[in-house]
């Protein structure tokens, strides 16, 4: 679990698997996960094997979950917002097609 150096900032309250945390207001919804569970935000579609973010800059994607009810966004560059829900994702996720 990561800890933050600085507790300043406005609290907001997201849901991450039906669990209720606080996280800072501005931050990204990955850097608000690590601080709240130990180990993987995500696991692989072929192997099962876990995963977390690790660059946090958007180039991994190794950070993906599912936001508001959105599979597959990175969660390194979605900032929480009050009442968000966050799930991680288990798995292969359907991609989404533009008609």
């Amino acid at each position: 679990m990561l800890k933050r150096r600085h507790n300043d900032g406005k609290v907001v309250t997201i849901t991450v698997d039906g669990e209720t945390v606080e996280a800072r207001a501005g931050e990204s919804v990955a850097a608000a996960v690590l601080a709240h569970t130990e180990g993987a935000t995500r696991t692989t579609p072929v192997s099962g094997a876990p995963r977390a973010p690790y660059c946090m800059m958007g180039v991994c994607f190794e950070c993906l979950m599912e936001i508001d009810g959105q599979p597959n966004r990175q969660g390194c560059m979605v900032r929480v917002t009050d009442g968000m829900s966050v799930r991680r994702q288990q798995g292969a996720r359907d991609m989404e097609t533009s008609s």
